[in-house]
């Protein structure tokens, strides 16, 4: 799977169009430029700035549109794109330290509404506060952010191997490509150059987006793990893969419900089948605003697709 050619047509008129350095990282070089200084706050409310509009689409205005990781009928190279079930409770695909996916609802800190103010959750405490928490901490190690750990930054302090996050997801080279895509087209709507949209783009790509992939330390004091989210079959082979270290891949089950796939939470989920084709509601933009209906709000979840575990 190649960087999507859609993102880097996209890209190619960015606002801003002074070149970074290259002794400087991108997320230090765009919190001064677009926020005015390059610190622990500016460059916290960077990135969520760019993960926020990455789940919701934009909320602000900006020259390219983002759909956002469940825009209505998302497209990624011609095939359909549903990432809502593995969040919304709809599926058993949350890795809890069990032999097998669970199902869990994590909608309860205010849904997308709280994140159209560039807010993670309306609280400290919920899932969802924790979920958008890591996720700034985490693109903060990956774009290379000077202040993360300092003065209001938090440091990352989830799980270091993402195949273990997502093994029970069983993600395909659509479902990745397609949220790669996303977090492509928002750094782009905030004017981040084409050459550094494409370096984000092929860094996700290169740790997370292809097949049984070697271990290795997305930070240097990690130690090196698993880190393939992508594992169906359709995922590029990784170089020198290693696919006997990874387990097998299993479609997570379907929870069947009463009412509809805004399942509670649960420990065990229920019975059911059907796994990735569970019917889910889709979110809307409109003109590149963010529509904070309900679908809407599921749309948050399935950004935990690249950084969440549970506690």
């Amino acid at each position: 799977m190649k960087f999507s050619h859609t993102l880097i047509a996209a890209a190619a008129a960015p606002l801003v169009t002074a070149q970074r350095p290259s002794n400087e990282s991108i997320c230090d070089y765009y919190s001064n430029l677009l926020l005015g200084g390059s610190n622990a706050t500016t460059q916290l409310k960077l990135l969520t700035l760019l993960v926020n509009t990455a789940v919701i689409g934009n909320y602000s205005e900006g020259k390219v549109m983002v759909p956002g990781i469940l825009a209505k009928d998302a497209m990624y190279n011609g095939t359909k794109v549903n990432l809502v079930p593995y969040f919304s409770g709809a599926l058993k695909s949350t890795n809890v330290g069990e032999k097998h996916g669970v199902s869990y609802n994590f909608l309860d800190g205010g849904g997308a509404a709280p994140l159209a103010k560039s807010k993670p959750a309306d609280d400290d405490t919920s899932h969802q506060a924790i979920l958008l928490n890591k996720l700034y901490s985490y693109f903060g190690v990956l774009l290379a952010c000077s202040a993360i750990g300092k003065d209001g930054f938090p440091a990352y302090n989830g799980k270091t191997s993402m195949y273990n996050v997502h093994k029970y997801m069983a993600l395909d080279s659509y479902e990745v490509g397609y949220f790669i895509e996303q977090v492509g087209l928002a750094a782009t709507s905030f004017g981040v150059s084409t050459g550094d949209v494409e370096l984000v783009g092929y860094t996700l790509q290169g740790y997370f987006g292809n097949k049984c992939a070697p271990k290795t330390s997305v930070m240097s004091k990690w130690k090196k793990e698993l880190q393939s989210i992508c594992i169906a079959d359709d995922c590029p082979d990784s170089p020198n893969a290693t696919c006997k270290v990874y387990g097998k891949v299993v479609e997570p089950a379907a929870v069947v419900t009463s009412h509809s796939n805004m399942a509670s939470p649960t420990s065990n989920g229920g019975d059911g089948d059907g796994g990735k084709e569970t019917a889910a509601p889709s979110a809307t933009g409109n003109n590149g605003a963010a529509t904070l209906q309900l679908s809407a709000v599921v749309a948050l979840l399935s950004v935990g697709m690249l950084a969440f575990h549970l506690a």
